[in-house]
């Protein structure tokens, strides 16, 4: 039976004190950098492995984290990253981890930023949030830097200096992706429409780079002369007006051959064309939500691209658990697979969410 390393040991064969070992191992108080380096040496010889459990009792204080998400019961997309979240908080809850959620209202930055307020004021040890508001995330992000609470982004990412990690898409190139997919089926000449069915897209910066890239791709392949046009429709939930609007592009001599839509809500779009302008139209749209999957097997969206939402929770309240317990720290981005999932394979991916949230 291999023969347990104790921190006494350690001190022993590094020529210190255990508590310079014990300082060393939970990165408290001053030690120079040659008897880190030291001791550190030591423990790799000795093959020391520190017990987590152990280190939390001794520590003797939970690590809170705190979430903040829109709230699934009004956008199915949230239930996803929702789920994520709590799977991290039931696999870390033997470390003394406690995952606190908070839901804000999805269209309303006010909503955001008045929760985030509350949540801060119980000063967490870390907070997760998706910045889709980006003003108002800029202003937690610089409430956060002020209280020294680190923060992971998922979903939405925008550049703050203390954004310890961010987990999810990279926006510009799915929009890279959804042009290059659209491409396959478009004409010659024929437009395609990039369209925001969201409320205050300019604060959305995710959309914005989606666009931004869409729009490279075709500039810098001229194959075919694609013109690009973009639209924001915030009132989608009307399905009158969306419904009169979309005929705009589909009626007359410049009808549009596709349309990428840039969030979850494709199927949106499906239930207002009529069938003869879904039969000559090429759709991509995101995310494996049930009435988008009815109409991927129905080709009537052409491709969804997965964003992975059950990971970015899972890997978020990971990325604070390494900085707030193990004492290291994650990656700054770290960037999810763009998933391309047609009818053939949906099974597949669906699937596999499953599983992964019945493993955990």
């Amino acid at each position: 039976m291999k023969k347990r390393v104790r921190i006494k040991d350690i001190a022993e064969k590094a020529g210190v004190s255990v508590g310079t070992v014990d300082r060393v191992l939970h990165k408290r108080g001053d030690v120079a950098e040659d008897v880190v380096k030291k001791v550190l040496q030591v423990m790799d010889e000795l093959g020391y492995e520190r017990n987590l459990i152990a280190s939390a009792l001794a520590f003797n204080r939970q690590i809170r984290i705190a979430t903040l998400l829109p709230d699934y019961r009004t956008d199915g997309y949230w239930m996803q990253p929702w789920e994520g979240i709590q799977m991290a908080a039931k696999s870390l809850k033997h470390y003394g981890i406690t995952v606190e959620d908070t839901f804000f209202d999805l269209f309303n930055p006010d909503d955001f930023l008045a929760k985030a307020h509350a949540v801060l004021r119980k000063n967490p040890d870390g907070l997760l949030f998706p910045p889709l508001f980006k003003m108002e995330g800029m202003q937690v992000l610089d409430e956060c830097q002020r209280a020294q609470i680190p923060v992971v982004q998922i979903n939405t990412y925008i550049e703050h200096p203390h954004v310890l990690s961010y987990i999810g898409q990279d926006s510009f190139q799915s929009g890279v992706l959804a042009a290059r997919l659209l491409n396959f089926a478009l004409r010659d000449g024929e437009p395609a429409l990039v369209l925001n069915l969201e409320k205050g897209v300019t604060n959305a910066s995710h959309l914005m780079e989606k666009e931004r890239g869409f729009r490279y791709y075709f500039a810098n392949n001229r194959q075919k002369n694609i013109h690009v046009l973009s639209s924001n429709f915030e009132d989608f939930e009307n399905m009158g007006h969306l419904r009169a609007f979309l005929s705009s592009f589909t009626n007359g001599t410049a009808q549009i051959g596709g349309i990428f839509v840039t969030n979850s809500r494709a199927y949106k779009v499906i239930e207002c064309l009529e069938e003869e302008d879904l039969a000559k139209m090429f759709i991509v749209g995101f995310d494996l939500l049930e009435p988008n999957i009815t109409h991927l097997h129905q080709n009537k969206i052409n491709f969804l691209i997965n964003q992975n939402p059950v990971e970015q929770g899972y890997l978020g309240v990971l990325s604070l658990f390494k900085q707030l317990f193990l004492k290291e720290t994650p990656e700054r981005l770290q960037f999810l697979p763009l998933d391309i999932v047609v009818a053939e394979n949906a099974q597949y991916y669906l699937q596999r969410q499953k599983q992964i949230i019945q493993f955990h």
